[in-house]
């Protein structure tokens, strides 16, 4: 209220709990039976409604499954879904520890949200297309790509693929369909929606899958490519991942609707909520989505309800912004837990093998560590060569780049 009694002009949201304050999130009424499943070829926007503001669960808070949207999952699946997680939560562990000792100049961990790349990715085909952001890196294990590489191009040593023109953790991998991380958020939603028309446009059973964080979600060029995958319904998956901060900035200043996924409603995109630390219903939703894409129904729009448990980055202290109990208050619990005790709860799983298949991964990235330092480190190089400032841009280089060149190289250049 301002001084004559009337409401202020303007409202501006603010974080629900800030450093100092106890953070506490009530239980979710949300339960795995709630919501139906619908059919992927003949649901229409209108339909989902009600799954747009509800919340798409498999997993219960007892460690069982249930509900219309159980993926039905072989054990194998689930316990390749877990060793995925368990290796990239390692794997991040082992590199921010490099990045604190000097080994490596920058590093961002997807710790709380390891589920979400790899049950997605797994649910896909390996044609399919990806355009990830940097918190889902672990799409990459799914697809194969040689933890080596990956090191390699965070160290920016001779063997990174990208050759030092990307920032470390901006992976891409070629072979796994996997486009370059890009650090300006949000541009990845637009390509996204432009590769998957042209796979319409070749009549190839290709889906492209990409993600945008809930803070990335405010700029222009998510409404971009929704207005596109609503006009045109190419076969792609539209992920809003909602993981209540961008960077220091809450989610609630991102966008003023109930939830991020009924904004897709407007522009008549089939729209889901999904428990983004519920394995089995990402997998769900994604092969949900897959198969209508395939179907030529076009683009789904997918928020993925989640917690960032750690820092936004390496150069990040989230004790400036946030209750330092904040992560463990957070209902949706972990996501590898759930998975490891639904496994543990059918019997598929137990915990000594569980602490065995951690200590083998610990191995393996610390053999991977040792072995991507033979091909140069941070502190005493071998570097990519100045020539890649030319090189792999142009087929034939073109003669005002080839005069800075040969000047580059007559000045000392390697």
């Amino acid at each position: 209220m301002n001084n004559d009694g009337c409401e202020k002009p303007i409202r501006v949201p603010t974080a629900p709990f800030r450093p100092g304050e106890k953070a506490f999130f009530t239980k979710w009424d949300f339960e795995p039976g709630d919501l139906d499943y619908l059919d992927p070829v003949t649901t229409t926007a209108s339909d989902t409604k009600s799954h747009a503001v509800g919340l798409i669960r498999v997993l219960n808070d007892d460690g069982s499954r249930s509900g219309g949207w159980d993926p039905d999952l072989e054990s194998h699946e689930m316990l390749k879904g877990l060793e995925h997680m368990v290796r990239l939560r390692i794997f991040d562990d082992r590199m921010m520890k490099m990045q604190r000792t000097g080994k490596l100049s920058f590093y961002m961990r997807s710790l709380g949200e390891e589920a979400v790349a790899i049950a997605q990715t797994m649910a896909l085909k390996e044609q399919d297309w990806i355009f990830p952001t940097y918190r889902q890196p672990g799409a990459q294990f799914v697809r194969g790509r040689d933890m080596v590489s990956m090191i390699c191009h965070c160290i920016g040593n001779v063997e990174d693929n990208v050759k030092g023109r990307q920032m470390p953790v901006h992976y891409t991998y070629r072979d796994g369909r996997y486009i370059s991380v890009s650090s300006p958020v949000g541009t990845q939603f637009s390509q996204a929606v432009g590769v998957a028309m042209a796979s319409a446009y070749k009549e190839r059973d290709e889906v492209t899958i990409t993600w945008i964080g809930d803070g990335a979600s405010a700029e222009g060029d998510y409404h971009y490519a929704l207005n596109f995958a609503s006009v045109y319904r190419p076969p792609v998956i539209l992920n809003v991942v909602n993981n209540q901060w961008a960077i220091s900035t809450h989610a609630n200043l991102a966008s003023g609707s109930n939830t991020f996924a009924d904004r897709g409603l407007a522009y008549n995109v089939p729209s889901l909520r999904v428990d983004g630390n519920d394995f089995l219903a990402l997998y769900s939703v994604t092969r949900w989505a897959r198969e209508r894409a395939s179907a030529g129904k076009g683009a789904t729009h997918i928020e993925v309800l989640t917690y960032r448990a750690g820092a936004h980055s390496s150069s990040d202290d989230p004790s400036r912004y946030r209750p330092s109990d904040e992560p463990d208050s957070w209902p949706g619990g972990d996501p590898i837990y759930r998975l490891k005790d639904h496994l543990i709860k059918e019997g598929m799983w137990s915990e000594d093998q569980h602490k065995a298949m951690e200590e083998s991964i610990d191995e393996e990235v610390m053999k991977a560590y040792k072995e991507a330092v033979k091909f140069g480190d941070l502190a005493e190089g071998p570097y990519p060569s100045t020539d890649t400032i030319f090189t792999e841009v142009y087929s034939e280089v073109p003669w005002h780049l080839k005069e800075q060149w040969d000047e580059m190289r007559q000045n000392g250049g390697d």
